[in-house]
């Protein structure tokens, strides 16, 4: 018999956990919602095709890919051999694999636009929270199964799109009480330090290494830079790129200095003006400028978000982008959109170590009713319905047993109230109320039970 366990880098969640984590996920719901955005799913799978080529060289190489059916069908053996040759070859082979697990909401997301566009009324609004999967390593806060929860906007270039994902994301980390820093960029100043760099197709050379910038410091990053074919001089334009520091104002000024002059840079810097000139008035919080931000994914191609929590070590725990042609991708031009998203696991791992759920989560049974006989468990079984009919969370004890035994049961659970009817409550028609916190209890009769309040 084999030993029970499950994949690496999956995990259960247990009844405690499941209400942390639907506590974070109603939090932002409730938020997409004040700022019009409706909710969409979208299948587990996708077509592998859907996939691949969409989150360059590093991403495509974590996608979980799904073999196809009847493999040890003798028809299909032969067929199966030579297309794990290919795959060891790097190559896909639809004689193989057809179909991966989705590696993120935005692409499938782009899919259903591009497939359902002509009944969309636009700019299309639509939030989204549901498992993804990546074939990475795991460690901590990082994992192959997650949720994911975005929320993007189709069909407008109005930046006022990137002000409002801006505050969507201020409110919901101020109601969760994590301190964060909220920081933007723009990939238009990354493809003018592309271009100054030898052109746009160093683009993705650049961002990759720059993407890593935190986990291997910058004398990696110009190591990668040199194997990626960078020279000395366009190696230390970087550094001095990466260099840059100081307020928002002063950041700005710099980056106008070093690639003001670029087209594709000068609009860049006016898109992060522009933000930051409609969020100044309305938050208390404002962007980070962070220069050094890359997003390391090819679809990105304005302005760029990512959320750093200030107290724990710990990755991003959000980001996102504008992605202005990423329906394209499926023969549905000139859709642009813009998109944020909330890592959902990571941000019960920070909530967790700064011990900010609040009690309340906790509780889910709020009564117990003691069962201590047949007869008094049939009382208590009718008057349980009632309370549960008022809205308030209640159980009885499965089978007579030791009060002892029902009084560990509630501690477990971190049950609030026992009530109890034994022999004299039957028949003085009376119940006793015991707060399992303070030890306080009253004796109630029956239909004063009923209006009791359990606070």
């Amino acid at each position: 018999m084999s030993k029970a366990s499950i994949p690496q880098g999956t995990r259960d969640f247990g009844a405690e956990v499941v209400r942390k984590r639907n506590y974070i996920i109603n939090t932002i719901k409730k938020v997409f919602e004040r700022y019009g955005f409706e909710p969409l799913e979208t299948p587990a799978m996708e077509n592998l095709d859907t996939l691949m080529g969409k989150y360059g060289e590093e991403g495509d190489k974590l996608i979980f890919k799904i073999l196809n059916n009847g493999l040890n069908d003798p028809k299909n053996i032969d067929k199966a051999k030579a297309a794990f040759e290919n795959v060891l070859q790097g190559k896909n082979d639809k004689n193989l694999t057809e179909r991966a697990l989705k590696y993120d909401l935005t692409i499938p997301f782009a899919r259903y636009v591009a497939m359902n566009h002509g009944q969309l009324s636009f700019p299309f609004k639509r939030y989204q929270v549901q498992p993804v999967w990546r074939a990475d390593r795991p460690q901590k806060g990082r994992y192959r199964e997650f949720c994911q929860c975005d929320a993007d906007v189709v069909g407008s270039t109005s930046l006022v799109n990137e002000a409002e994902l801006f505050l969507i994301y201020a409110t919901v980390f101020q109601q969760l009480g994590i301190p964060v820093d909220i920081k933007i960029n723009n990939r238009k100043i990354l493809s003018a330090l592309a271009a100054h760099c030898g052109g746009g197709e160093k683009l993705t050379d650049i961002t990759i290494a720059i993407d890593k910038l935190d986990k291997i410091g910058i004398e990696k990053v110009g190591e990668e830079l040199a194997q990626r074919g960078l020279d000395e001089n366009q190696i230390t334009f970087i550094r001095q790129y990466l260099a840059i520091e100081g307020s928002n104002t002063g950041k700005l000024q710099s980056v106008k200095t070093l690639l003001g002059e670029n087209p594709a840079g000068k609009s860049g810097i006016e898109e992060i003006e522009f933000v930051l000139n409609y969020l100044q008035p309305v938050s208390d919080q404002q962007p980070v400028i962070d220069f050094t931000l890359a997003r390391g994914l090819d679809y990105y191609t304005g302005m760029i978000f990512e959320i750093k929590a200030k107290e724990v070590q710990m990755g991003s725990i959000g980001g996102g982008g504008r992605y202005d042609d990423l329906t394209g991708l499926f023969g549905v031009p000139d859709i642009p959109g813009v998109g944020i998203s909330f890592g959902i696991d990571r941000i019960y791992d920070v909530m967790e170590e700064m011990k900010l759920f609040p009690e309340e989560v906790h509780t889910g049974t709020r009564v117990l009713f003691f069962n201590l006989g047949e007869a008094e468990g049939r009382r208590a079984f009718s008057l349980m319905q009632e309370l549960r009919n008022r809205g308030i969370s209640s159980e009885l004890y499965h089978q007579q047993a030791k009060f002892d035994k029902q009084f560990k049961y509630a501690e477990k659970k971190r049950i609030a109230y026992a009530v109890m009817i034994g022999s004299r409550e039957m028949e003085t028609n009376t119940c006793v109320v015991k707060n399992l916190s303070s030890g306080q209890q009253s004796v109630l009769s029956c239909d004063e039970l009923g209006h009791f309040e359990f606070i």
